[in-house]
C-alpha cells in the first residue's frame, strides 16, 4: 500500500522506469515492440503508436473509444488509429496498482508474449513504482446493472471491493464447466490469475485462420484444446486456467472504466463486447456509479494492493 497520503486519502502512482516486450500479436501474426513508460498524475492510461508519424497518435484507454469484438479488445480514436488485444496489459497494469503510464506500441496490436498477462506483471514489478501527489479514485457501484445476450449475461453490483465471479461452460471435455469467484485485493490478480494463458478450441482455430485471423497464435502462447485433449505442450497451467484466463480478461476490460471499480462483476459465458456493453450500461444508467477519493481502508480493498513481486507464479 502506498504510503504517502493528500488529506488522508492514498495517492497515485506509476512506474520508476520504463519497460520494453518484444513479441508477435497473437491475431494479426506482426511484430511489435511495446513500452510502458511513467506518466504523470491524473494522466490515466493511454496508447501512443511510435509507427505512426503524422496526425493523432494517442489513444486513451477507456471503454467508450472501444470498437468491440468477440476476439479481443481493441480501442481506435478519432482519427481512425487503433490498438487491439490490450486486454492483458491492462489488466497486468491494474492487478499491479498503476494508475498513470502512456504505452507505446510500433504496431497495431499488442504483443501476445505466453498468452497470459505474467510477463506484464513481471516487468512492471521489476521497475518498482513511484508514488504521486493526487489521490487515488474509485468508481463506486450504486445500482445494479446487467446486460444480456442469447449465449450469456454479465452483471455489476454494489459491493465494497471488487470481486470477480465467472462461470463458463465448453462442450470440449478438457475444458467443460468452470466457475471462480475471487475477491481481487490483497495481491490476488498476481498470485492466482496473472499467469492464465487465453486458450481456444482446434476448431475455432482453424477457422480463424482460415479467415485470416489468429495468424500469431501457437501452442506456446494459447492453450488450444481438441475434445478432451490438450494440444499445447505441459497442458494447462491450473486445471481450471481456462476461467482464470476469462477472469484476467475481466479485469482488463473493467480497467477501461477509467479508475478502479468497487462493485462485484459476474460473467456468464461473457467475453470481451459483453463487459464492454456493461460498462456502456452502468455510464447510462442514472445514478448507477460515482467518483470516490481512496482512504487506507478503501485503498486495500482495490485490485493492486497488498502485491509482492515474489508471489507471481513461477513458470517453467
Amino acid at each position: 500500500m502506498s504510503c504517502i497520503l493528500i488529506r488522508g486519502f492514498v495517492v497515485q502512482t506509476t512506474l520508476r522506469s520504463a519497460v520494453s516486450f518484444e513479441g508477435v500479436g497473437l491475431h494479426s501474426g506482426k511484430p511489435a515492440r511495446l513500452t510502458l513508460r511513467p506518466a504523470s498524475a491524473e494522466h490515466g492510461i493511454w496508447f501512443k503508436r511510435t509507427d505512426i508519424s503524422l496526425g493523432d497518435t494517442l489513444i486513451p484507454a477507456r471503454w467508450d473509444v472501444v470498437e468491440q469484438s468477440p476476439l479481443c479488445t481493441r480501442i481506435v480514436n478519432g482519427a481512425g488509429v487503433s490498438v487491439s488485444t490490450i486486454e492483458h496489459v491492462m489488466a497486468a497494469l491494474a492487478g499491479c496498482g498503476i494508475h498513470n503510464a502512456l504505452v507505446e506500441i510500433d504496431g497495431p496490436e499488442v504483443p501476445i508474449l505466453d498468452g497470459s498477462a505474467q510477463p506484464f506483471v513481471k516487468g512492471i514489478l521489476s521497475r518498482g513504482t513511484r508514488e504521486q501527489y493526487a489521490p487515488v479514485r474509485a468508481l463506486e457501484i450504486l445500482k445494479t446493472v446487467e446486460v444480456r445476450t442469447q449465449s450469456g449475461w454479465a452483471r455489476l453490483e454494489p459491493a465494497d471491493r471488487l470481486v470477480i465471479d465467472f462461470h463458463i461452460d465448453f462442450a470440449d471435455e478438457a475444458i467443460g464447466e468452470q466457475e471462480m469467484t475471487l475477491d481481487m485485493a490483497n495481491g490476488a490478480f498476481v498470485r492466482e490469475l496473472c499467469d492464465s494463458r487465453t486458450f481456444c478450441r482446434k476448431a475455432d482455430v482453424d477457422m480463424m485462420h482460415a479467415n485470416g485471423l489468429a495468424l500469431g497464435g501457437t501452442l506456446e502462447n494459447a492453450v488450444v484444446v481438441d475434445g478432451a485433449d490438450v494440444l499445447s505442450p505441459g497442458g494447462f497451467r491450473h486445471a481450471d486456467e481456462a476461467v482464470r484466463h476469462k477472469m484476467l480478461d475481466a479485469l482488463g476490460d473493467l480497467a477501461l472504466a477509467g479508475a478502479p471499480i468497487l462493485g462485484r462483476y459476474t460473467g456468464f459465458r461473457a467475453g470481451h463486447a459483453m463487459t464492454n456493453s456493461l460498462l456502456h450500461a452502468l455510464f447510462s444508467t442514472p445514478g448507477a456509479v460515482r467518483m470516490t477519493s481512496c482512504n487506507p481502508a478503501t485503498y486495500a480493498r482495490l485490485p493492486g494492493s497488498g502485491v509482492e513481486r515474489h508471489e507471481i507464479p513461477a513458470v517453467a
